[in-house]
């Protein structure tokens, strides 16, 4: 008798911990909210981890793209969203801390108006340039830059984008002046980057290393603090004559603002572990240049806020403005 109460004992420990998991989870299919065109490295990576969370979970989780405005369209609806974690959020930058700094009358807030859960990846930039360009290294291209005011283009992935801000603050650090062009993604831009059309871009390597290795680019500089692992001979741009710079960005995996700690710390769970699978990491991760950041809830509030104020900086130093 005692050994079937102690039975029926552990069975409902059991059944208790599942009904307290289930609770801390949506029940609902989960939307992940992607504020980017199709195709883009946000889209692909949110598709990714989606498709892999939908076999953890055993429950849908799609992706929806609301592109527009500079994320803004996307970001407004989670913020604006129930915070049940069937509506989340992976963005950039943009939506957290550099629009509310571009943007006077925003529907949301970039830091109270949403739950972290986590920063998903960084990823290093690179300052890519045409052939044509004569500089071999930043040094040259800072001087030739200086000679010739005007004479050189870079394009970035859109107005008031991370790209954008970071390059004008390094031109304000420097004083040159380099022709701005920006596009509808880094795609268009490293076409014509290819073709001669624009001469410069900060850019990840995912999308120009190879054209590099082929001789149709030049790489001149990484905008990391420390240098790329996968390329060791490649200076950065703080030990080439600017200390301290420092460019690049992250996606990270938000949810409306009041979210139950239960559900955003069981999602950072389960997120965290998709990430670091060997396979989906070498597939997903590694080709892509990225690098697994992972954070905490609390950890992320905390470099939200770090960020925030740095982001306030570069603006404010650059000169973008935006209405």
């Amino acid at each position: 008798m005692k050994a079937i109460f102690a039975l029926l004992f552990t069975l409902s420990c059991a059944l208790a911990a599942m009904s307290v998991f289930g609770q801390q989870l949506p029940s609902r299919p989960v939307k992940i909210v992607v504020p980017t065109s199709p195709g883009g490295a946000t889209d692909a990576l949110s598709r990714q981890i989606g498709a892999r969370l939908s076999e953890l979970r055993g429950q849908p989780v799609i992706v929806e793209n609301k592109p527009g405005a500079n994320q803004i369209i996307g970001a407004e609806y989670v913020a604006k969203s129930a915070p049940d974690g069937n509506t989340l959020l992976v963005s950039d930058a943009s939506s957290f801390v550099i629009n509310p700094h571009l943007y006077r009358n925003m529907a949301y807030d970039g830091l109270r108006g949403f739950t972290p859960i986590t920063v998903l990846v960084r990823f290093p930039w690179v300052v890519a340039v045409h052939p044509s360009v004569p500089a071999n290294t930043f040094q040259e291209l800072v001087a030739y830059a200086r000679a010739n005011p005007g004479a050189l283009s870079y394009g970035s992935f859109g107005l008031g984008s991370s790209a954008h801000i970071s390059v004008d603050y390094l031109k304000t650090l420097l004083g040159i002046d380099i022709v701005h062009v920006p596009y509808k993604g880094a795609g268009p831009a490293v076409t014509d980057l290819l073709s001669g059309q624009i001469h410069m871009m900060m850019v990840t390597p995912l999308l120009v290393e190879p054209h590099a290795r082929a001789g149709k680019l030049r790489l001149l500089a990484a905008a990391t603090r420390e240098r790329i692992a996968r390329l060791p001979g490649l200076p950065t741009v703080s030990e080439s004559g600017v200390a301290g710079y420092e460019a690049g960005t992250w996606f990270a995996l938000a949810g409306p603002a009041g979210m139950p700690r239960e559900v955003s710390h069981a999602l950072y769970a389960d997120v965290k572990k998709v990430l670091n699978e060997p396979v989906f990491k070498e597939r997903y991760v590694d080709r892509q240049w990225f690098e697994i950041v992972a954070n905490t809830p609390e950890e992320f509030a905390a470099f939200l806020g770090a960020e925030y104020e740095r982001w306030e900086k570069v603006i404010k130093l650059s000169g973008v403005r935006l209405e």
